[in-house]
């Protein structure tokens, strides 16, 4: 997998090998201010592209957890670490 942060490399390993080494992923996490609003807007483009309801039902309940994380935890603007 290659992130779009090098520090996320070597820290989050596809243990099953189900994501080739070279294909790009992008992680949204919880405490990042925008990742429910993200999350919501890929489920609906998901939908319009004709994805399957389960999946798209399956994002919009993650980004209502993102939400509640967020209200209990705090969020914070993306950032690099120095």
């Amino acid at each position: 997998m290659r992130f779009s942060r090098e520090d996320y490399q070597e820290r989050i390993i596809d243990t099953f090998g189900i994501i080739p080494v070279d294909e790009p992923v992008f992680l949204l996490r919880g405490k990042d201010v925008t990742a429910p609003r993200v999350v919501r807007t890929w489920a609906r483009l998901a939908a319009e592209a004709g994805a399957d309801e389960r999946m798209v039902k399956a994002a919009y309940d993650h980004a209502d957890l993102m939400t509640a994380w967020q209200e209990e935890h705090g969020y914070k603007v993306p950032d690099l670490p120095e």
